[in-house]
């Protein structure tokens, strides 16, 4: 395989799967790590990717988001791993608040309460999703709906946050880290959750490993904020020492 088909086939894959990692693309090729660090260097110099931690993730990841469908294809399996663990999170939790996205999607998905709950979100997939369960009172917040996301944003739904107090907040991130903490690329979004972190007794993140150890351009919340973290077995321990250091929970589903 020539170089540049080699650098074709690392930026179709992270685009697709959100990321990719040195160690696999070489085992998957047939080639040393130094060449796939050659290849990834090219890539980023002509702005494709950008290197983190052991591997590249696409520049499309910090920018802009792709499409609900295009993100709910990717990891289904992983995501809903994520889910059945974050349930375990809400002990006698009586109103939570679920995030927009497709990893807060799939807890929706596995939610089924057996005592009535009141859930908050600014996901109108989320909203129609769980309206029909007679043990859930639904509230979905106002505002502007993005085309992208089908999540309200602007300052009615996060007037309507503000003056709320709520159990436990489940959110999803684009991006974490210790030094800028919880990001994502439009400033819409990052306001509406950063006003369900501050409604919040408690904060729930759900990441699987695309979204750890890399930053997107807006900041929500910082990892203090946190009171738990779900994420894959297999995360690399150096991804999660900057939340251990300021003593959230993890768990490793």
């Amino acid at each position: 395989m020539y170089p540049v088909e080699r650098q074709r086939w690392m930026l179709e894959n992270a685009r697709t799967a959100g990321r990719i990692d040195v160690p696999d693309v070489a085992s998957q090729l047939g080639v040393a790590v130094e060449t796939v660090r050659r290849d990834l260097t090219h890539l980023e110099k002509r702005g494709l990717v950008r290197r983190v931690h052991g591997g590249a993730i696409p520049v499309e990841k910090l920018g802009f988001e792709n499409s609900l469908i295009e993100r709910g294809a990717a990891h289904p399996e992983e995501k809903a791993r994520l889910a059945q663990a974050a349930l375990e999170l809400l002990d006698d939790a009586e109103s939570i608040f679920i995030d927009e996205g497709t990893t807060t999607a799939a807890f929706a998905d596995a939610l089924n309460p057996s005592r009535p709950m009141t859930v908050v979100t600014s996901s109108l997939p989320v909203a129609c999703k769980l309206a029909p369960n007679p043990l859930l009172t639904v509230l979905i917040l106002g505002g502007r709906v993005r085309g992208n996301n089908l999540g309200a944003v602007d300052h009615w739904a996060t007037g309507m946050l503000s003056r709320l107090v709520l159990d436990v907040a489940f959110l999803g991130t684009n991006g974490a880290t210790g030094k800028h903490g919880l990001t994502c690329p439009d400033s819409t979004v990052a306001a509406v959750k950063a006003a369900a972190v501050a409604a919040s007794r408690r904060t729930v993140v759900l990441a699987d490993h695309t979204k750890l150890g890399i930053d997107s351009s807006i900041k929500f919340a910082d990892l203090h904020d946190l009171d738990a973290l779900v994420t894959e077995r297999g995360v690399a321990d150096s991804l999660l020492q900057p939340f251990r250091r300021v003593g959230v929970d993890i768990i490793q589903a």
